[in-house]
This record gives C-alpha cells, sequence and structure tokens, in this order.
C-alpha cells in the first residue's frame, strides 16, 4: 500500500475548505471544530449510561461477512449500559454501529452544531454513535449511501485506514456490496496482521491514507471513501452525514441503498454459495486487470 498521513489543521476557513478538500475529495483532520461543543466535555461513559444505559443495542464482533451474511446484520444485543460496563474493564473486541442515540435522548443534539459553514445537505435525522471496546474492528468498507461524513472522536483513539472509491478494485471489492474480500486488520503490526498480500497483490498498488484520531479530532470523509478503523482504545465517536451536492451523487447513493442491497440480501438468502463465487470470481479478474495494467505501465 501507498499510505500518506491525513492533513490536519487546527481550524479551517469554509473557502479554503471547500477548494482544498471537499471539492477536490480531499480527507482532513480538523482538531479545534468541535472544542467549543457542549459535548467535547459533556460527553463520556457515565453521562451516556445514566440517559441511555436501558436502551437495548445490536453489538457487532470482528469476524468479517460471509457468503450468507446480510448487511448489518447484529451479532448480539445486550443493554447499552451493560456494553459500556464491558468495554471500560479492558480489551472488548465488540462495537456499536449505527446508534442513533438521538432517537432516545433527543435533548443532547443541543451538545454540538452542525457544521453548516463547511457544507451543506446534513441528514439531520440521522447523526449515528459509533462505539467499540478496545481490540473492535470496523472492517474496510464505504458508507451506502455515498454521503459526506463529518466523524468526531470523542473518546479513545482510533487508527483510521482511508481510500478514495476509484481504489475499489485495488481492494477486492464484492460485487453488489460495499465491502471487501480483504483483511486488513492490524495491517500495521509487522507480527499480527492479517493482510494477505500473496492471496490479494493488488492491495500493494493501493493509494490512501492513514490517522490516528483522539478526543476531539474530526475526520472529514469524502463522499464513497473505503474506510478501515480499529480502536486503540474503548471509545465513541459522532459521524454526521451530509448528501453530496450533485443530483447524480444522491441517485448513486439511492440506487445502492435501495437497489443494490436488496437484491444482494435476495442472492444471499437465496443462492449464497452460487452468488458469493460469482463475486468473488468478478472481482479477482477486475483486480487482476488493475495488476497487469500497472506492469504494462512500468
Amino acid at each position: 500500500m501507498q499510505l500518506q498521513a491525513v492533513d490536519t489543521v487546527d481550524s479551517i476557513s469554509a473557502e479554503d475548505f471547500k477548494d482544498q478538500y471537499y471539492t477536490q475529495m480531499k480527507p482532513l483532520v480538523i482538531r479545534g471544530l468541535s472544542r467549543q461543543w457542549p459535548a467535547f466535555e459533556k460527553w463520556n461513559w457515565d453521562y451516556f449510561k445514566s440517559i441511555v444505559g436501558d436502551v437495548n443495542v445490536g453489538v457487532y464482533n470482528n469476524v468479517k461477512s460471509d457468503a450468507y451474511t446480510p448487511i448489518n446484520t447484529a451479532d448480539d444485543y445486550m443493554k447499552f449500559g451493560e456494553y459500556i460496563d464491558m468495554v471500560r474493564k479492558g480489551p472488548a473486541e465488540w462495537r456499536i454501529f449505527l446508534f442513533n442515540i438521538f432517537e432516545h435522548a433527543p435533548q443532547i443534539v443541543k451538545d454540538f452544531e452542525w457544521p453548516e459553514h463547511l457544507m451543506k445537505g446534513f441528514v439531520k435525522r440521522y447523526p449515528m454513535l459509533f462505539v467499540g471496546g478496545k481490540g473492535s474492528i470496523t472492517h474496510m468498507h464505504f458508507d451506502i449511501d455515498l454521503s459526506h461524513i463529518i466523524h468526531t472522536q470523542f473518546a479513545g483513539r482510533k487508527r483510521v485506514l482511508l481510500f478514495p472509491f476509484e481504489e475499489q478494485h485495488k481492494l477486492y471489492r464484492k460485487p453488489w456490496e460495499v465491502l471487501s474480500f480483504v483483511n486488513f486488520e492490524k495491517y500495521f503490526d509487522e507480527d499480527e496482521n492479517k493482510l494477505d498480500l500473496e492471496k490479494y497483490p493488488a492491495v500493494r498498488l493501493a493509494r490512501g491514507y492513514e490517522v490516528i484520531l483522539d478526543h476531539g479530532d474530526t475526520l472529514f470523509m469524502p463522499a464513497g471513501y473505503w474506510h478501515h478503523m480499529e480502536y486503540l482504545d474503548s471509545g465513541f465517536a459522532m459521524s454526521l452525514r451530509a448528501l453530496q451536492s450533485s443530483f447524480s451523487g444522491k441517485l448513486k447513493g439511492i440506487w445502492y441503498l435501495m437497489g443494490m442491497r436488496n437484491i444482494d440480501t435476495l442472492m444471499k438468502k437465496t443462492a449464497p454459495e452460487w452468488w458469493f463465487n460469482r463475486k468473488r470470481e468478478k472481482t479477482f479478474r477486475a483486480a487482476d486487470r488493475e495488476f497487469q495494467q500497472k506492469i504494462v505501465e512500468i
């Protein structure tokens, strides 16, 4: 992989953000964006436990999906308060994905500001909380609605690996899905990484970014960006989603969300092995073309 650090600033003007990052579809970390929000100091484990501790939430383990796994299916359920107690004790490879805490505690929307000076189109009904125990992993994927993401870390550190959407074939994207066949778990660790470059050689050609987010850091992820996240500490973050400004971008997001996902789910139920093998064959053909093209260029 050919990785570079994500640009990091304390603050940025709306004009510079639009010209250098939003329009260029380039990620950015803004360290000071959240520091004036009440949430910066107020949001912690004890506070969340006191307001939504009794809410039942879906939790997800580190196992990558297989031929039978519908997208976004929880592996287990528990009370949010019980989950908090578990992850505070130490390593716990369980995470909470797309938890709309604001439906259960709408008063906390007053604890942050929508950064509309940077972009428009925020989907204000769906701010989402992402929570993970130390060691939990969000495997490589892109967000199915193709929204721009403003992702703010409020507790713990998290390592993020990012690639533009166009790198999809080098990442061995599963057709009709938002996932990669490749396991990037601990890609940064020489001894413990599960990244199999012999099986997935085109990954070597992928150009991307990496960053470690800490308390208060806000990551701008442009629409369609692939991302793999590893919780270095137990922690949580909030994502704010903004629709793309172009009609074609919105339309493609709707198709992925309403069409592509439903077709894939249906095929996984009716012919899972055939569907999986067909997608795998198509994936490796596309990756091989990328690899052969690079050889010709050299």
